[in-house]
């Protein structure tokens, strides 16, 4: 706690102000966490102050709006501290550092803090600027990627909050963005991307392989399923759910959680994309049949936990999907299953999009309207899958990886 709140002094987050009348005065409270490492190892405690945002005002102290080199990973500390406020905010003094010749004083707040509704904004905006200052363009296709394209000179930076993966062909290059953000920001180098929000990554060679192994395991074991007897599929060819199939849930809240732990391990594991699509249909009313459709998931995780997404380095640059009309399929193609939802009628639409042999996207969702025929349900599928090589297009081109042929559908 000493450690954060001595980090807030000197980023001079706040100055100490007599309190104003009528002013609306956020509260604020300490949070603990422990940063653990893909093997679970405790890296290091951590103490965050954050703010309780919920008590802000629209309009008054925020504004509202719409809205071949290995990897390295770098971390910003206490990101969130960096971002400039433009909105008056006050701030009552944190718990156990209250000053006691001041008590009726409160903080006047200048920079950003954890939990401010602005604060992921204010962030957001003082990094874009600290990168467009070394030459980075943001890119069109994804917000959260940066790209310096700069002659033969190529650097991509990946940036969730406060996580970033920084690659490019040049080692100098990426030293240099390293030191100079460094000037900046607290930058914690972590080396190699090894661990990436729940994700791990591991070399072979000069393939890269994802796995979601540590999430999954704490996942079986937050559901009382470390244990549960393994099957081969993540869903029955003959599952019939819909609403009010059987006896309510009991426990609607932790259906939620898991499911939507659910929908988190999917960025891996496409196989479980269309059974996880079906059980996410029904979060607001979830029945005991619909928890038995999500045990079922879980027990293939049990059984298929190793499973892993291998990206190879020599694969070639030709995007291509894949179609199929059966509906109970649990592969990869493009699919609609024509009026599959016995409650609203509408088809069930996916696909996988293949850069070379690698995997690069998937989907499996429900259409947004309802298909008169099978036909018109296959071709609103085709469409999404159109839409989706398209994008792809549009970022391989930013990323300036040569696509030489019109992909095929």
């Amino acid at each position: 706690m000493t450690e954060e709140y001595s980090a807030l002094v000197r980023n001079g987050t706040w100055s100490l102000v007599p309190r104003v009348p009528n002013s609306n005065v956020v509260d604020c409270k300490w949070v603990y966490k422990l940063k653990r490492d893909q093997t679970g190892t405790v890296q290091r405690y951590k103490a965050r102050l954050v703010t309780k945002g919920f008590r802000q005002q629209p309009g008054i102290d925020y504004q509202s709006i719409r809205k071949h080199l290995a990897p390295l990973q770098l971390d910003i500390q206490n990101a969130f501290l960096h971002g400039d406020l433009h909105e008056t905010v006050y701030l009552q003094q944190p718990p156990g550092f209250v000053n006691s010749t001041t008590l009726n004083h409160v903080y006047f707040l200048h920079k950003a803090l954890y939990g401010l509704t602005q604060a992921p904004r204010a962030w957001f905006h003082r990094l874009s600027a600290a990168l467009h200052s070394l030459g980075f363009q943001g890119s069109k296709t994804d917000t959260s990627l940066f790209i310096d394209s700069n002659g033969n000179t190529l650097l991509y930076m990946l940036v969730y909050v406060d996580d970033i993966i920084l690659t490019g062909n040049d080692t100098k290059e990426i030293d240099r963005v390293v030191q100079s953000l460094s000037r900046s920001f607290a930058v914690k180098d972590m080396g190699n991307l090894s661990y990436f929000l729940g994700i791990e990554v591991t070399r072979n060679g000069n393939d890269m392989i994802l796995s979601q192994r540590k999430y999954i395991r704490e996942l079986l074991e937050s559901a009382d399923l470390s244990n549960a007897k393994p099957v081969s599929s993540p869903m029955t060819t003959n599952a019939k759910l819909a609403l009010g199939d059987s006896a309510t849930f009991d426990n609607p809240v932790q259906y939620h959680q898991i499911v939507s732990a659910l929908q988190y391990v999917t960025l891996s594991r496409p196989d479980i994309a269309f059974a996880v699509n079906k059980v996410c249909q029904y979060m607001h009313c979830p029945t005991i049949n619909h928890c038995s459709a999500v045990k079922r998931i879980l027990r293939y995780l049990q059984g298929t936990a190793n499973y892993v997404l291998r990206l190879m380095h020599d694969s070639g640059t030709v995007l291509h999907a894949y179609t199929d009309s059966a509906y109970n399929s649990l592969t990869s193609f493009s699919d609609a299953g024509w009026a599959g939802c016995p409650d609203d009628r509408r088809s069930t639409g996916g696909y996988a999009i293949y850069l070379g042999s690698n995997l690069v996207s998937w989907s499996a969702r429900k259409q947004k309207t309802v298909s008169r025929s099978s036909t018109e349900s296959e071709y609103n599928a085709l469409a999404d899958t159109v839409a989706e090589l398209t994008w792809l297009q549009d970022l391989l081109r930013e990323l300036r990886v040569p696509v030489k042929s019109v992909p095929t559908l």
